[in-house]
């Protein structure tokens, strides 16, 4: 992924109004994100970071239910490195330049908008509590640059993006802008969560022969994830000697058994390139068995199905381990 880069216009110099913008950066030891450049002229104000983390981030309207409880139509539980940050933006600005430059740098390095809404089509308070749960317990620091915050809450603009960067790390960002108000400055608020990268191994269920073959008999296919293989590479790694040996006894105790070898993915870039990973994957795990484990291959069919039948969630880091595999399935 290409770090984004904003269409920003010339410097601004801020008027000496009802709250000047910080001269500088507030928070010490405060930075950017390496993969978000800031608005032109944007002070950071707040600032904190996760070398691991789990975040909850709206990605939905924000809704009261029959019991009279808020909540969100949609909402996004993440784990990894997590950075967030909240700025200050001169007043001569305006919230709808903050987003509109954002979501064309974000659309620019191949995010993809996963909600986005302003004002009222936001729900029931969700300027009250953007500035509730994320700006409180003293994260911006000093009393002026939470103003834009307080002041602008109720016409605030959102928005969730969501992509994967070229060594297959997921990566979503959310900001929040709310406006200048009565000569305040305005202010945004970013949250980026960096998923780790795609890694096979990372689960390991230790199944045996026989294991195997009462899964097959109980439900007509067994989940095996001791195949490994690189990040977007379909050859099988010297590491999967003991999951293959042990399909290939199953095969060798019952002789009249045949099953599909189909590979399996997680929901992580293109979907037409899974496919066509996960097929190469299922072939080479044939290839293996009956050039090393001399198992007849035409017991054996291969079939990649990349995500289409996941067994976990993809919106966090172990269900996607958990959906990336192979799967012996009874013909």
């Amino acid at each position: 992924m290409r770090n984004l880069s904003l269409l920003v216009c010339g410097a601004v110099l801020a008027s000496a109004a009802y709250a000047d913008m910080p001269a500088k950066d507030t928070v010490k030891g405060a930075k950017d994100h390496p993969l978000l450049s800031r608005f032109t002229d944007s002070k950071i104000v707040g600032y904190d970071f996760k070398e691991f983390d789990e975040v909850t981030i709206p990605a939905g309207k924000r809704v009261v239910d029959k019991s009279g409880k808020p909540g969100f139509e949609n909402a996004l539980t993440l784990e990894g490195r997590y950075t967030r940050i909240a700025y200050n933006y001169p007043r001569t600005r305006s919230a709808v330049e903050v987003m509109r430059n954002y979501q064309a740098a974000l659309e620019k390095a191949g995010l993809k908008t996963v909600f986005t809404c302003a004002k009222e089509t936001c729900g029931e308070n969700f300027g009250e509590y953007m500035y509730d749960k994320h700006m409180g317990h003293n994260f911006i620091d000093g009393g002026q640059q939470y103003e834009p915050f307080i002041y602008g809450r109720h016409d605030d603009r959102y928005l969730v993006a969501k992509g994967t960067t070229a060594d297959g790390m997921l990566v979503h960002v959310a900001l929040w802008v709310v406006p200048p108000t009565e000569n305040r400055n305005g202010g945004f608020y970013i949250q980026v969560v960096e998923g780790k990268p795609m890694e096979s191994g990372k689960v390991s269920v230790n199944l045996n022969a026989a294991d195997m073959a009462k899964s097959i008999a109980a439900e007509g296919k067994v989940a095996v994830y001791g195949v490994y293989f690189d990040t977007d590479k379909s050859d099988v790694k010297p590491e999967s000697k003991a999951a293959l040996g042990e399909m290939a006894k199953l095969l060798q105790q019952n002789p009249q058994l045949k099953v599909f070898v189909v590979g399996h993915t997680d929901n992580q870039g293109a979907l037409a390139h899974n496919v066509e990973l996960s097929q190469k994957r299922a072939d080479a795990v044939i290839r293996t068995l009956a050039t090393d484990y001399k198992v007849d291959a035409r017991r054996l069919a291969a079939k990649g199905v990349a995500s289409y039948a996941p067994v976990a969630s993809n919106d966090a880091d172990a269900g996607r381990e958990k959906n990336r595999r192979v799967e012996l399935v009874k013909q």
